[in-house]
């Protein structure tokens, strides 16, 4: 990792001024979205920042117009939220907002580009193949092996993921990717412990490690299971645990994401961490994973929000720059 993150500290709420909070939209994330947002509007208000909900699905470009906003929490999932695109739209208002900025968050949202990247930087990350349509199905299996993971490449919340086990379910599995209309990636499977790692200001949170009920962590297990369990700490040694925060703060930097985020991983049986991907505007419910570690570090759900609003403070100075220049560090 190049460069470290330092945190800017705000520590009176009318610093802020008036605070959007963007939430809901169109995405296949809505439903979780609303939610993350309602969750943050309300620790913003409890901090004493004036704060408002804005629905992105209304005419979102007139609304921050004329509503003369300092600045923005970013409470959006998936495609329009967390991929660049309203980030772009802030920038040309000149509205600062929390997180990453339009590199960053166009680069994690595309599970292909962020897995290209990790190899790159020389970090591990499960075997794949891009799938194309059937011409690539015997390749793929013979590639990979059986069971693999099929995953639409710009979603995110697990919608779109399929196990596959056998050869003659591959093709119902990419048509279910292929309906989210972006490319399809197949993974080799791992069998192992999923992990993963909050990311705050340039520092890494506490590891979280998840055993889910299902076959894998999917849509149903993050958001409304209460059969998934959830170790915080982790039953790991500090000095693996320092390796693999590590490991993830530098995934972090490898794909340009600043601010704060979550960064996945899964253990192999040969216990070997494998990156699945960055994620730059994680959930903020009560089954999500970034205020979990916040917890687990001593930092409550408000503060974890104001936190995160201060790197909007960071952003104005430009995303693209050093938060240690913009400090004079």
């Amino acid at each position: 990792m190049t460069m470290r993150e330092k945190r800017i500290v705000v520590d009176d709420p009318h610093r802020f001024g008036k605070v959007a909070v963007l939430l809901g939209g169109d995405s296949a994330e809505r439903e979780i979205s609303l939610l993350s947002g309602a969750a943050v509007y309300e620790a913003l208000c409890t901090r004493g920042i004036n704060a408002h909900r804005i629905d992105t699905a209304d005419d979102l470009i007139a609304t921050l117009q004329s509503g003369a906003f300092d600045r923005v929490w970013i409470a959006l999932h998936g495609r329009g939220g967390e991929d660049g695109s309203v980030q772009g739209l802030l920038e040309l208002l000149s509205i600062p907002y929390t997180g990453s900025g339009i590199k960053g968050s166009a680069i994690s949202m595309d599970k292909l580009r962020t897995k290209q990247l990790i190899a790159g930087a020389g970090l591990g990350t499960p075997d794949y193949r891009v799938v194309t349509g059937p011409q690539d199905f015997s390749a793929t299996i013979d590639t990979l092996g059986l069971p693999l993971m099929i995953k639409p490449v710009a979603e995110g919340s697990s919608i779109g993921l399929v196990r596959v086990t056998q050869a003659e379910d591959l093709a119902s599995a990419y048509a279910t990717a292929a309906q989210y209309d972006c490319e399809v990636l197949a993974e080799s499977w791992v069998t192992g412990c999923e992990y993963t790692v909050g990311v705050l200001q340039g520092e890494a949170l506490p590891l979280v490690r998840i055993d889910a009920a299902n076959t894998f962590y999917d849509y149903e297990a993050k958001y409304f299971s209460d059969q998934t369990r959830y170790v915080c700490p982790c039953d790991v040694s500090p000095e693996c645990e320092r390796e693999w925060q590590e490991m993830a703060l530098r995934a972090f930097s490898a794909v340009g994401a600043s601010g704060w985020g979550r960064v996945d991983f899964m253990l192999s049986e040969a216990g070997k961490p494998l990156l699945l991907e960055v994620n730059t505007v994680p959930g903020m419910t009560a089954h999500s994973l970034v205020p979990m570690a916040a917890k687990a570090a001593g930092i409550d759900f408000a503060e974890l929000v104001w936190r995160i609003l201060e790197t909007s403070v960071a952003g104005s100075l430009g995303k693209d720059e050093s938060l240690e220049a913009a400090d004079g560090g």
